[in-house]
């Protein structure tokens, strides 16, 4: 069975992507004729479930991208949120985003509720906005969970970031924490994206290109904010990333500094997490803890994810030196 299901979700996948450009897209979804077929539209305040699926088969930064879609679409959609888990329960657990929230598998198994999934929109599209609130209201009078589309994109992540930090810090899992961090320092975190983005360096991938950063991009960046910022501890770096220390030469002139070139991901997003500082790179993996830190950001401004009007988030150009 688990062999068909995953077949039937291959063809899916290919027959999106083949569609999407396409005036055909919305006509392959259900959902759509339902409301072409049911005429009548209620607007009475919608009680029914907005959940988005963590991608399975991409890494953690990119599912909080998907988790946190879902919440945020379900407030703009006027509708509940219903949580799906994260598929690692490692993961799931020590974010905590679904303590106190209803799933949607609860909802469907035991509530009486039915799945129905929704087409991809864009949310700066107004007649796409219309179409999607159309559909939901064709389901009024039905107790219904709407399911995402596999990764509906979502551009400002930061637009739940109060509710993201209020759920990873009251988590079960805080308990367990333990960093290596002094509280007698000014602890900075550096993420430097290597690993995969290396190899595309190489065969020249485009989606893997755009991520590179050299690390002279980081070097200015935490020169530029140890200036910007003043401390009256001594400031501690520590340096978050994969390869051998030779591939950060840049760093050798820094005498406070850590590498942590072997820590497993979890312990390096904690870390990213509680820094008092996080210098972050173009990538989901720093992007994410950068939303639950409580610290002061320094990010590159050209990036694909949005930052807030905040005066903790610092943001830089392409060469790490401040706007």
């Amino acid at each position: 069975m688990e062999g068909i299901d995953h077949l039937k979700r291959k063809i899916w996948e290919k027959l999106v992507r083949r569609t999407k450009q396409s005036k055909l897209y919305f006509c392959i979804y259900k959902s759509y004729w339902h409301l072409m077929l049911r005429g009548d539209l209620d607007r009475e305040d919608n009680l029914n479930y907005f959940t988005a699926l963590p991608n399975s088969g991409a890494g953690i930064g990119h599912q909080m991208a998907n988790w946190i879609a879902g919440l945020w679409f379900a407030k703009k959609l006027d509708l509940r949120f219903a949580h799906s888990p994260f598929p690692n329960p490692i993961w799931e657990y020590f974010l905590g985003f679904g303590e106190e929230e209803i799933t949607a598998d609860v909802l469907i198994k035991n509530h009486g509720y039915k799945k129905i999934k929704l087409p991809l929109f864009d949310e700066n599209k107004k007649d796409e906005i219309a179409l999607i609130k159309n559909i939901i209201n064709s389901y009024q009078n039905k107790k219904v969970v709407f399911f995402a589309e596999q990764d509906q994109y979502y551009g400002d992540q930061f637009g739940v970031m109060v509710t993201l930090k209020q759920k990873f810090h009251n988590a079960k899992a805080r308990q367990f924490d333990h960093v290596i961090y002094s509280k007698d320092h000014f602890n900075i975190a550096i993420h430097v994206r290597r690993g995969d983005i290396t190899i595309g360096q190489l065969n020249k991938n485009p989606n893997l290109l755009m991520r590179w950063q050299d690390n002279d991009f980081f070097t200015n960046a935490l020169d530029n904010a140890i200036k910007k910022v003043s401390s009256e501890k001594p400031i501690r770096i520590f340096l978050f990333s994969q390869g051998n220390i030779e591939d950060f030469k840049e760093f050798e002139k820094y005498k406070c500094i850590t590498y942590c070139l072997d820590m497993n991901a979890k312990d390096s997003f904690l870390h990213m997490v509680y820094a008092d500082m996080l210098i972050t790179s173009k990538s989901s993996f720093s992007y994410k803890p950068a939303l639950l830190n409580k610290g002061i950001i320094v990010s590159a401004k050209n990036f694909w994810h949005g930052y807030p009007k905040d005066e903790n988030w610092l943001l830089t150009d392409d060469k790490g030196f401040f706007i």
